[in-house]
């Protein structure tokens, strides 16, 4: 059987139809950017270990039982839609020679590892790139493929990244209190953006000067890279940036408050903090004390948060934000789930939507494609599936191998 090059997609959507991405990293960073590239019409291959998968996040957080009896994670559910699935031992030397002949037909190689674990497996960017020279390899990891030896082979998860890139040292309030980190999994959902848009800036070059290249993504730089101007602050002006919780700290209210029923932010910047005055009714005498008081640590500023805290904890979390956005000053509550399923702009804007998944055997609820195109607009044609579930198809299709082989090659541990 020749291998059939057209593409494995039930049918074409979006505006990445056409392009083949192969996916071989665990747990979130990595392959969310890849899920992320089949929700808008990518063709995805993940790659997981024959036997046991990306067991971690299979199963790690809010397991769900299918109709099989077995459970999925509710993460799993919804950051592995569209891909399709399929094992391979890239340490067997078979593997290693079915992955190569794979990468012919990709556009973009998406991994996550420790440095040198894919060059220990005769997978180096040489060898892998001789098989493409088109070929883009995006590789994520916790701390880059180049720099200090003693940090290369350190591992890394989402709650390191954050530790080390500088964001869990602004989260949270003052010393004593210890910092928080943000989630859930920011720092990996982070990084899985900067793995796609890297990804696909480098498929753009691809595309139009035929050659590809190697992008090295290190998790903690991707997260440092969202500190807005924390490091000019110091190397510039000699700013220790240190925690100071929900508030601004510079100007107000940006802040969280309490109201009768619940938590309310609000944030009132420029004229909205003249409407604010107005609204709550504190009469200042002139442009001087109004300024004063939107200072935070002035004696005009502590004497405004105390009143406008006064006057929101005497209304419901409804009443403050009504009455607040009717005057054009900007407030949310702050939405729980169970909140956010319930609010109408979620549902005029179809937020979430249904779609069948696999592994439970049943339509599942979730947060839908994101964000929305007017012409090419991305859709969930499939949701999860079962560990290997692609794999005949895939090889079968791609590589022309038959039934036989494929038996074969799985009596051997290759898939």
């Amino acid at each position: 059987m020749q291998p059939d090059r057209s593409s494995l997609l039930p049918r074409q959507f979006g505006p990445l139809q056409g392009m083949r991405i192969i996916s071989s990293g665990t747990i979130i960073a990595q392959p969310f950017a890849a899920s992320m590239a089949a929700e808008m019409g990518a063709e995805v291959i993940q790659i997981e270990r024959p036997g046991q998968g990306d067991a971690v996040w299979r199963n790690l957080e809010f397991p769900i039982e299918g109709n099989d009896g077995t459970t999925v994670a509710a993460g799993w559910v919804q950051n592995r839609r569209n891909s399709f699935h399929i094992t391979l031992d890239l340490s067997n030397a078979k593997g290693r020679e079915m992955f190569l002949n794979l990468i012919p037909q990709a556009d973009i190689w998406m991994e996550s590892s420790i440095p040198g674990a894919y060059a220990g497996w005769g997978l180096d960017d040489e060898t892998v790139q001789n098989a493409n020279p088109r070929l883009v390899i995006t590789h994520v990891s916790g701390y880059g493929q180049t720099g200090h030896p003693d940090y290369l082979a350190r591992s890394s998860y989402d709650f390191i990244g954050q530790a080390f890139g500088g964001l869990m040292n602004l989260t949270g309030f003052p010393d004593p209190e210890p910092p928080v980190k943000a989630t859930p999994w920011t720092g990996d959902y982070i990084t899985a953006l900067f793995c796609l848009w890297s990804s696909l800036a480098g498929y753009i070059h691809a595309q139009r000067t035929g050659q590809g290249q190697v992008i090295d993504l290190a998790q903690y730089e991707a997260i440092h890279n969202t500190l807005a101007g924390t490091m000019v602050a110091y190397f510039e002006l000699g700013l220790d940036r240190e925690r100071n919780g929900n508030a601004a700290g510079m100007f107000q209210p940006y802040d969280a408050f309490q109201a009768s029923d619940g938590w309310v932010n609000i944030a009132a910047l420029g004229p909205g903090f003249g409407r604010l005055l107005t609204v709550i009714g504190l009469d200042l005498d002139d442009e001087k004390s109004a300024s004063a008081a939107n200072e935070v640590e002035s004696p005009e500023g502590i004497e405004f948060d105390a009143v406008l805290r006064g006057w929101v904890v005497e209304r419901t979390v409804k009443e403050v934000v009504e009455t607040l956005n009717a005057v054009q000053v900007a407030a949310a509550s702050i939405m729980t789930p169970k909140d956010i399923a319930e609010d109408p702009h979620y549902k005029m804007r179809n937020v979430h939507i249904e779609w069948e998944d696999v592994n439970l055997g049943r339509k599942v609820k979730g947060t839908g494609v994101i964000p929305r195109f007017s012409l090419t607009p991305g859709e969930i044609w499939r949701g999860s599936v079962p560990l290997g579930y692609d794999n005949e198809m895939v090889y079968e299709r791609l590589l022309g191998l038959s039934t036989g082989e494929l038996d074969q090659l799985r009596e051997q541990g290759v898939i």
